[in-house]
């Protein structure tokens, strides 16, 4: 991100404070069209800068609290802390969801699992 893009960025941050807001136009350069409707800001974008410049350093260090201890100069209990209070502010984003009933009961009547598997599932299922 340039320097430019980043300051907007940090100015944007700062005059929301972490309040939700809205995007309503998004216009993607390279194709020269704008899309007009409401679009929630991911999560991650919407912690504050230096929340973000956190996530970022931690993700750059690979996880390694011990870096991130020498990169802030503070004590592993407050990078712990402070992953804590982020990660709360996060929704867990489910990327293998329990198959609903309706979904299993396709899956069986279409062949592609067992009753077995299927009672198996069903029993996961919320």
């Amino acid at each position: 991100m340039s320097d430019t893009k980043t300051q907007d960025w940090q100015a944007l941050s700062e005059l929301t404070r972490g309040r939700p807001i809205v995007v309503e136009r998004v216009r993607l350069v390279e194709q020269g069209v704008a899309i007009e409707g409401a679009f929630e800001l991911p999560r991650l974008a919407q912690l504050s800068a230096e929340d973000q410049v956190f996530v970022a350093a931690f993700v750059r260090s690979h996880g390694s609290i011990k870096e991130m201890e020498q990169v802030f100069g503070v004590s592993y209990p407050t990078i712990k802390a402070r992953l804590n209070r982020i990660a709360g502010s996060l929704e867990f984003i489910e990327t293998d969801p329990t198959p609903g009933r309706e979904e299993v009961l396709e899956r069986l009547a279409r062949g592609e699992i067992t009753a077995d598997q299927a009672v198996a599932e069903l029993e996961g299922c919320r």
